[in-house]
């Protein structure tokens, strides 16, 4: 069993009078997370008074949802692992606060920032039988979140947290004692976590130890796991039903709603993309994207790229489109260290700027099939288009002019005339690379790609690189 928190993407409505004690916010929330991961939203569910007396809650109880949750029995696969992880509730509860255990000194510093605010707890069956599993099964998770927009998903920043459940058997043997590790904030160290913890237990098995039920920390420096204190069982919590908040009633009418205007889901969206003709990679990619996308107090989503795709590539090649935005566009993006989020091109522009390209009216990132003297084929890329530098114009500039309008106004049009201009920069580049120019007259013409980065550079990317390499070749060769 897997207990997986998120920080619900909420604030209190106060509108001048005291906020009522339950936020609607975090139920809609709740129930678009129910929704998207198969669960049952309970049309009826109750809040209880978790009592324990730890630093990190000065109110000596926690509310939650242990007997009558806001979901249950949902479900989430696995696809890549083939396997379906069984969902045994999800429940709205209050956060606690931060404890961090220094190992060193042996003492527990406690931030008690975030004790009180929303937080939904998405139990699951333990249908895991490895740490990649349980690593595909948070990534997952992240991925469905983010696409609802109950939480970012960001466990460095604490928006979601792991506490995994770990034991051991021997083979055909019954279940073993399990040990809870308490707050792991990333995929990896969740993963290492679940490693050191199964190894812990083996050996203590080994030596005829048992393992003992207990609630345990992980040290990321020592990569081990260290004991915080016994785990208690629900008899321990004393459990009692909130005397504050009523029980929770949700209209089948409001849930229906609730689903209508659910987004499409990661699935979904990969095999529609899939269908497309896009690569595994370039889908990868854009869903990478809006892995990253923020999500807004109240589950609004930030724009993504997924959604800038499906608007430049209606009416246009699809493969056209995602290698502008996850090549050209994306690339640039990061050599000026800025994210999808800061991308100041439309997508009027963008899909102006394709049609330019694929009409011919402006070079763009184009792969030519180059074959030498022994019939071996090689691919050869002219990067210096003209394309490239309207994309970049347009990023540096920030300007809303559209691509053709800065076609014009920088010269970079597509060459068109007799073939004087694309003569001459062609032996200007043959006389400036005298040694290259000779290689491929002795019949290696793969060394011609050099001799097109010449032109293309001298012709500020509005030559075509098929009729550069043309000229250059009937240059040389004759």
């Amino acid at each position: 069993m897997r207990q997986t928190r998120m920080s619900l993407r909420s604030m209190p409505r106060f509108r001048g009078l005291c906020p009522s004690r339950l936020n609607p916010i975090c139920v809609e929330l709740g129930v678009r997370t129910a929704i998207a991961l198969n669960a049952d939203v309970q049309q009826r569910s109750a809040f209880d008074r978790k009592h324990y007396f730890y630093a990190d809650l000065p109110s000596g109880y926690q509310i939650t949802q242990q007997y009558a949750p806001i979901a249950r029995n949902g479900c989430l696969v696995l696809e890549k692992d083939d396997v379906a992880v069984r969902i045994k509730q999800i429940q709205l509860e209050q956060d606690t606060g931060k404890s961090t255990f220094l190992p060193r000194n042996r003492l527990t510093a406690i931030d008690l920032n975030r004790a009180g605010t929303g937080l939904m707890e998405i139990v699951s069956e333990p249908d895991m039988r490895s740490p990649e599993e349980a690593g595909s099964y948070v990534r997952a998770l992240q991925a469905v979140l983010r696409s609802v927009g109950s939480s970012d998903g960001n466990m460095e920043q604490g928006s979601l947290r792991c506490d995994v459940n770990v034991s051991v058997n021997r083979v055909g043997g019954p279940p073993g004692t399990r040990c809870e590790i308490k707050n792991l904030n990333s995929v990896k160290n969740m993963m290492v976590a679940i490693t050191c913890e199964a190894f812990r237990q083996m050996a203590l098995l080994d030596q005829g130890i048992p393992v003992t039920q207990e609630t345990r920390g992980f040290d990321e420096e020592k990569a081990e796991t260290y004991s915080l204190r016994s785990k208690e069982d629900a008899p321990d919590y004393r459990y009692m039903p909130d005397p504050n908040i009523p029980p929770l009633l949700i209209d089948k009418g409001y849930i229906d709603a609730i689903r209508r205007k659910m987004p499409e889901l990661p699935t979904a969206t990969r095999a529609r993309l899939l269908d497309q003709g896009l690569s595994e990679r370039d889908v990868d990619v854009l869903m990478d994207v809006d892995s990253g996308r923020e999500v807004g107090f109240d589950g609004e989503l930030g724009r993504g790229a997924v959604a800038y795709f499906d608007q430049v590539s209606r009416g246009r090649d699809p493969k056209a489109a995602v290698n502008w935005i996850t090549h050209e566009l994306l690339g640039q993006l990061a050599f000026r260290n800025e994210t999808f989020t800061d991308n100041p091109i439309s997508v009027e522009q963008m899909g102006e700027l394709i049609d330019l390209v694929q009409n011919g009216k402006v070079t763009g990132p184009q792969s030519i099939r180059l074959r030498g003297p022994g019939g071996d084929i090689d691919h050869v890329s002219a990067t210096g288009t003209s394309g490239k530098t309207i994309l970049r114009h347009i990023l540096s500039t920030r300007t809303p002019d559209l691509p053709s309008t800065i076609a014009e106004e920088l010269q970079l049009l597509t060459v068109s005339d007799d073939g004087a201009s694309l003569e001459k920069w062609c032996r200007d580049a043959i006389a400036a690379l005298p040694e290259e120019a000779e290689v491929v007259r002795r019949g290696n013409v793969k060394v011609v790609n050099k001799i097109m980065g010449h032109v293309m550079k001298a012709s500020r990317g509005t030559a075509k690189a098929q009729d550069v390499r043309a000229m250059l070749l009937k240059l040389l060769q004759s």
